[in-house]
């Protein structure tokens, strides 16, 4: 018996075809059964015997995929939901009534004001960059812009909104620095 190329072909496919079947047949096989077994939380197991023992239900539809998450720290039930969460990094070691010691919470807020005034200084030069790039609205043209007039406009467009959100950002700064202050501004800074 000769194998022509066409029978030689016909005989590749039949094989990779039987190799594939092999393949799906051997995934479908490896899914096993999935159990919901109930309770508080829900349970889902793959061992018949002991969903069984339990008065689990046969889970069916489809591949299922089950993440497992992280329990929730602390007593969610004293605080209620969208309250500030206790200011500790180690919750459990602090009852949610328990306040913060004064001496601490001055450390605190001496950190955060310092942390806020560092960024105002930040914010405070980026808005000086952004006035002095902006120029008024009249920025000098830039290469291509002396012939391409709407780039120069698409431009000075974009200086002007970079130069509202640092205005933005130095103000909300500065407010929230004032919650510090008690209402007043912040010492080196002026009122716009």
């Amino acid at each position: 018996m000769y194998l022509t190329l066409k029978s030689f072909q016909s005989f590749r496919w039949l094989a990779a075809a039987a190799a594939g079947l092999c393949v799906v047949h051997g995934q479908a096989l490896a899914q096993e059964r999935i159990y919901r077994c109930p309770g508080k939380p829900v349970e889902y197991i793959n061992n018949a015997e002991l969903a069984k023992s339990r008065g689990c239900t046969l889970m069916e539809g489809g591949n299922i995929t089950i993440v497992q998450g992280t329990a929730p720290q602390g007593n969610t039930a004293t605080r209620p939901a969208g309250g500030p969460r206790p200011a500790s990094s180690t919750p459990s070691t602090r009852s949610s009534g328990e306040r913060i010691d004064s001496a601490d919470q001055r450390a605190r807020d001496s950190d955060a004001r310092a942390i806020l005034e560092a960024e105002l200084r930040k914010a405070e030069e980026r808005l000086a960059q952004a006035q002095k790039d902006y120029a008024n609205g009249e920025p000098e043209k830039q290469g291509i812009e002396s012939r391409n007039h709407q780039r120069y406009l698409d431009r000075v467009a974009e200086l002007k909104a970079a130069l509202a959100r640092a205005e933005s950002d130095v103000a909300g700064i500065r407010r929230e620095l004032g919650r510090f202050n008690g209402g007043a501004n912040p010492a080196g800074t002026a009122a716009k």
